[in-house]
């Protein structure tokens, strides 16, 4: 075998040179002719073993011969042909649907020129990494490739090894060519998390919640995968569903690639007890942090049905306090939330906001513009802070900014106009999304800020502070 792996790296050579040999000099003409190198599709042609890819290079749609022929440059993972053997399992290529046939192929192309050194110096401390081939993906974007530079030499999505040292780094004019043992598929969101082997514990979790069908369907998908650290540090310290908890980390009819990626809230698939999607808060910053406590660490691995971000630490479901004290816009409400509790509340309000068996409550959530607007209401000069204020009077305030019960912005409509808070009613217009306070003050709910889901609740950003 290897004298054969041999003879395969030198025949290209080989070729190069008789070339050379019969066009070297012309005695009659005094001339000399350079050869040309041979290209990456004249090597494969040139290479027994690559017969088969050849031959389904030829078959499939597109044109990928004439790509791999021209400047590139481009990498190459060319399987053998007992590796289409085998991937083919009897089918004959005649009957392989050649689109489908083209993206596969694709999928073994790279737009750049890797040596197998090239991918230990693009890998993480793990030997792991990721970089696009030519295949088409969720949202857009080309599928992503797994290489493992662990061993001695180069694996791909956990399934393909570079045959030999020998068939590794085979120069063409315009790139690289590395021999593989087997035919790569094209990944959807689970074939990623199974051929990473940093994502044992996920896989495992979604196999016993009877999830990994529900993410191998059609999606798209958005997926925030933790990682098997993130999920030996989590304690799970409120009990909840596993399942419901794993659909925490998805996005679901959506590819949200990082570009994408907005300080805002989306929702989950995961639900409260009426079934309502859980919200997740996203903000980007200089790092992309979720529900204030996990971070995103690797971006944009792109499947077939979707997209992967690697995060640091298992996404629990959020209560209100999660989306109180993540939203840097909110500081002032958990100030008052801290401040009620230091007198003789009528509710322990953080402990009430963070218990996920709690409630449900439904919460106008004043924006800290809303509690300085509040203060310069109460005194012009501007001399009050929040600390100033009796707790018994905040506690008073707080109270008419909950209802009881899991009130979505859809469901204001069947209040009939009035808000039936726990400090007392308020008028509601539902055209305008108005309340009126007992002090015929009017507090607009922002729209866009509506029906921030907790498991214990929803949230209901206003812009003003209603008093009592």
């Amino acid at each position: 075998m290897k004298i054969i792996s041999k003879t395969l790296k030198l025949l290209p050579l080989l070729l190069f040179a008789l070339v050379l040999q019969a066009c070297s000099s012309d005695d009659d003409s005094g001339t000399t002719t350079i050869p040309q190198e041979l290209n990456i599709v004249e090597t494969a042609q040139a290479t027994p073993v690559l017969s088969s890819l050849v031959t389904a290079i030829q078959a499939a749609d597109g044109d990928l011969g004439t790509l791999l022929s021209g400047n590139g440059p481009f990498t190459v993972l060319a399987p053998t042909n007992d590796a289409f053997t085998a991937f083919l399992n009897g089918t004959p290529l005649d009957q392989v649907d050649t689109a489908v046939l083209e993206q596969i192929l694709r999928n073994h192309v790279i737009s750049a020129d890797v040596s197998a050194a090239g991918l230990v110096s693009l890998s993480g401390a793990d030997g792991k990494g990721y970089t696009k081939t030519n295949a088409a993906g969720a949202g857009g974007e080309n599928l992503s490739l797994l290489f493992d530079t662990s061993s001695a030499l180069p694996r791909f999505n956990n399934t393909a090894n570079v045959v030999s040292a020998d068939l590794a780094d085979i120069s063409a004019s315009n790139g690289t060519v590395h021999v593989i043992d087997a035919v790569l598929g094209l990944p959807n969101i689970v074939d990623h998390a199974l051929n990473n082997d940093n994502f044992t514990s996920l896989t495992g979790a979604l196999t016993s919640e009877n999830l990994v069908t529900t993410l191998q369907g059609d999606g798209p998908f958005t997926v925030f995968a933790p990682t098997n650290d993130a999920f030996t540090t989590f304690t799970n310290p409120n009990g909840n569903i596993l399942s419901n908890i794993l659909l925490n980390h998805v996005l679901v009819g959506t590819t949200a690639l990082s570009s994408g990626l907005s300080s805002s809230y989306v929702s989950t698939g995961a639900t409260n007890a009426d079934g309502d999607a859980l919200s997740l808060y996203v903000n980007v910053g200089d790092n992309v942090k979720l529900n204030g406590s996990t971070m995103v660490v690797v971006t944009d691995i792109v499947g077939t049905n979707g997209v992967v971000h690697v995060v640091d630490n298992v996404i629990d479901l959020p209560t209100i306090a999660t989306f109180a004290t993540t939203n840097d816009a909110l500081e002032n409400l958990v100030s008052a939330l801290q401040l009620a509790d230091t007198g003789m509340p009528t509710v322990p309000w953080i402990e009430t906001v963070s218990d996920s068996s709690a409630g449900p409550y439904t919460v106008f959530a004043p924006t800290d513009n809303a509690f300085e607007d509040l203060l310069l209401e109460l005194d012009p000069t501007g001399n009050t802070t929040l600390g100033d204020i009796d707790p018994t009077t905040v506690d008073a305030v707080l109270l008419v900014h909950v209802v009881n019960g899991n009130v979505r912005a859809e469901d204001l409509q069947s209040l009939m106009g009035t808000v039936p808070t726990l400090g007392g009613d308020l008028s509601l217009d539902i055209n305008t999304l108005t309340l009126t306070d007992a002090l015929m003050r009017e507090i607009g709910i922002i729209a866009e800020l509506t029906d921030v889901q907790a498991v214990n609740g929803v949230v209901h950003v206003v812009d003003r502070v209603i008093r009592p």
